[in-house]
């Protein structure tokens, strides 16, 4: 029998619920598979959340944010020119996920799923013949992942690698587990100084001070965490995975989507400060004069300095990471694909990644593979984007591509050579829905050496539409819109942009 408890219910119960709450036992959301497929090599998926290929020193970032994975990049291939689908969880992951771009997915919102007619569409679906294991620190990729659940053998929880959660209210109030979450945190957490029950709360917080005081002192800008004080670390997902991906069955896909370093920026104390007073200095850029709202110009070279000192925490679990699984011999037969969901955006007035512009810093990602056996480093050029993986992987596994994919496979594994005539595309579309045409957009295209951003129907703009060109190779920090100095490529692009804009608008209007 379901026993779900009302709102009255859970308020009489909240004390007694958070003294006990961490005691619950681990619960898996769809038990593993232990059927062993045959054929085929390992590919295990790493993606770090908001990762900026711009602050990436392996990229020619000018402070060494990435010691451990230049190292290993001399035995990668490395792209340099690669596009998420759009600037945040949601959309980035789903393309990258579906080989489709937002605006096919229709996952535009935080935390929305793409359309059901994809939801047996996913990559994990295409490698029915693998142990398809995943899991994510970040809420908004684990909404695609149980949506995409029919593809895999196991989701390992969120919490399965948080040392405390909020999960378990969800799973009490099936019915009712928004109010109840509200509920728990206004009761217990004191997240905002405003709380109901000043005695529980004052618990809760001793509670919290002793059980993460062997930590406190790893982390003195604060623990990593997932909403409020879900707090984990990177080095428990990292010492698990490590230890236990040779145990998968055989061969098996992997994707793991890591929250670092995604903002609060609690970088662990080995790299607190390293780059201060280092005499860096980034290209100064006036606030964005329609959608500027972060910290102030002069505070945000210290949100740069934290962001990249979190990098450094990245990359040294990665780096980790890497070394176990080499050691364990896995790497022998797995392929290892490095990216990102969507990059991170530190200029102009403008911090994070919930922003209309589409910039480089917010769309450039890194991607790097590492194929077994490999011992020399290949650079790519070409502009390539996240909807490529999917097919890609699918070639490298000898399986057949699926029709009406947007993605294209990768070189060096294409016999068809990446153009600059092709067109890679990035949309942001926050308040669209699924069943409705996109009318406040924008959208970011790059043509060779150039990039058209358009942005139209945000109240912000009066009515009016704002578009930037730039030529990236002679331009690459985006200061000079030449859309007016050179409106014959300028109007080609355009003319394309609004074309597919429409097409991909058709079926909804």
């Amino acid at each position: 029998m379901k026993n779900n408890l009302s709102r009255r219910d859970f308020l009489k119960l909240s004390g007694a619920l958070s003294a006990g709450l961490m005691g619950l036992p681990y619960l898996k959301l769809f038990p593993s598979d232990q059927t062993n497929a045959f054929g085929g090599k390992n590919i295990l998926v790493i993606v770090f959340d908001a990762f900026s290929a711009r602050h990436i020193s392996t990229h020619g970032y000018k402070r060494e944010t990435t010691p451990n994975i230049s190292r290993l990049a001399e035995r990668a291939i490395v792209y340099h020119n690669h596009h998420a689908g759009g600037n945040f969880t949601t959309p980035g992951t789903s393309s990258l996920l579906t080989g489709l771009l937002p605006w096919r997915t229709r996952a535009f919102a935080l935390q929305i799923p793409v359309i059901e007619s994809l939801a047996d569409k996913s990559i994990f679906h295409s490698f029915q013949d693998y142990h398809r294991v995943a899991y994510s620190h970040n809420p908004a990729a684990v909404t695609l992942l149980n949506q995409f659940s029919s593809g895999l053998n196991q989701i390992i929880p969120l919490e399965r690698f948080l040392l405390n959660s909020d999960e378990t209210i969800k799973r009490l109030f099936t019915q009712d587990s928004e109010t109840a979450l509200v509920a728990w945190t206004r009761t217990i957490k004191n997240t905002d100084g405003h709380v109901y029950s000043l005695f529980l709360s004052s618990l809760y917080e001793q509670y919290q001070k002793e059980k993460f005081a062997p930590w406190a002192g790893r982390f003195p800008r604060g623990m990593p965490s997932v909403y409020d004080n879900n707090y984990f670390t990177l080095e428990m997902v990292i010492d698990w995975l490590g230890s236990k991906a040779s145990d998968f069955p055989r061969p098996f896909l992997g994707y793991f989507h890591f929250i670092p370093p995604h903002d609060p920026y609690g970088t662990r104390v080995d790299f607190v400060d390293a780059f201060l007073n280092d005499g860096f200095k980034s290209t100064q850029k006036d606030d964005d004069a329609d959608f500027y709202g972060g910290p102030s110009q002069d505070k945000m070279p210290e949100w740069r300095q934290r962001y990249d000192e979190f990098i450094l925490y990245v990359d040294s679990e990665f780096g980790r990471l890497f070394d176990q699984l080499e050691k364990s011999g896995i790497l022998d037969d797995t392929w290892v694909i490095l990216t990102s969901d969507h990059g991170e955006h530190l200029e102009r007035g403008i911090a994070g990644h919930l922003t209309p512009v589409l910039y480089e810093p917010v769309i450039h990602i890194p991607l790097m593979i590492f194929e077994p056996g490999r011992s020399t480093r290949t650079d790519i050029y070409t502009p390539t984007s996240a909807v490529d993986l999917f097919p890609t992987l699918l070639h490298l596994a000898d399986k057949p591509i699926p029709d009406g994919l947007e993605g294209l496979v990768l070189p060096p594994f294409s016999n068809e050579i990446l153009t600059s005539e092709r067109s890679i595309y990035a949309v942001q579309s926050w308040h669209s829905t699924a069943n409705e045409p996109m009318t406040e957009i924008t959208l970011a295209q790059i043509k060779g050496n150039h990039k058209l951003m358009y942005f139209t129907g945000y109240e912000e703009l009066k009515g009016k539409e704002r578009i930037e060109l730039y030529n990236l190779a002679e331009d690459p920090e985006e200061l000079n819109n030449l859309f007016s100095d050179r409106s014959d490529i300028g109007k080609t692009l355009l003319d394309e942009l609004k074309a597919k804009l429409f097409e991909m608008n058709k079926p909804y209007l």
